[in-house]
């Protein structure tokens, strides 16, 4: 099976000699192409640090990441802009979408930095918002005039667009109630078996994790253990996590 990510000893240290923080130390793991990975851990355990030296949006202190074959420790400002643009899709807790923009066109810019024909435009759009993430409806709005579910559908959908090597997701259901945050989660499997989208997801929450096929838990800068989903339906799956969790001294709070 194809190798999407590969994370190889990496560190993240801040501060100087007289106050040292190591955010991330000695993590090593991979992720194969089609498969959806959640990362939990408690707050301050260095979940959301890996994931932003992952998006290249901060950078490793030691150690080294692929994706697909490119080594992002070793690339330069610029090149790194280009890669993010083309190879990495993020989805965010608050959607980041642009609000003198209707859905339409948040979906399509990032087809349109890229110069990709306005026909084709349409036809990606239309079978993504039609057949994958049931958005069609929404897609003359305006962020502002749409809920908080369908935003984030339609940030999924910019994410996907670029058909990207790996989907990035941050606390996607961070914002939303509990019907809409099972919406996109139905969407993520949707997109994940559908089109074999490659997703890393961060989450405080059993519910959302248990829809992944793994879970790294990430305790004080290090991977404390990992969960296989395997045949496992997801309350099994879900329970297990549990099972973690308080063993971590995280919250169990948000469950079914």
């Amino acid at each position: 099976m194809e190798t999407i990510l590969q994370v190889k000893q990496i560190e993240k240290i801040y501060g100087n000699k007289g106050s040292i923080t190591r955010a991330i130390e000695d993590i090593s793991f991979q992720v194969a192409k089609g498969e959806f990975v959640g990362i939990m851990g408690p707050s301050g355990s260095g979940k959301t640090t890996l994931l932003n030296c992952i998006s290249t949006i901060d950078n490793v202190t030691s150690g080294h990441i692929l994706i697909g074959k490119e080594d992002i420790t070793k690339m330069k400002s610029g090149q790194l802009s280009k890669f993010r643009r083309e190879q990495l899709g993020f989805i965010f807790q608050d959607f980041n979408l642009l609000d003198t923009l209707t859905a339409y066109e948040n979906i399509a810019l990032p087809l349109t930095i890229q110069r990709v024909s306005p026909k084709k435009i349409e036809s990606r759009i239309k079978k993504l918002a039609t057949q994958r993430l049931d958005i069609a409806g929404v897609l003359d709005k305006y962020p502002y005039q749409m809920s908080g579910g369908q935003q984030q559908r339609v940030a999924c959908a910019r994410a996907m667009i670029c058909r990207p090597a790996l989907i990035l997701a941050d606390e996607p259901t961070g914002a939303l109630d509990s019907k809409a945050s099972r919406m996109l989660l139905n969407s993520f499997e949707v997109l994940n078996k559908s089109l074999e989208a490659t997703i890393l997801m961060v989450t405080h929450d059993a519910f959302t994790a248990s829809f992944a096929h793994r879970i790294l838990f990430i305790k004080d800068g290090r991977i404390f253990n990992e969960l296989i989903r395997g045949e496992d339906d997801r309350k099994s799956f879900f329970n297990r996590i549990i099972e973690v969790v308080s063993l971590l001294g995280g919250d169990t709070n948000n469950v079914l």
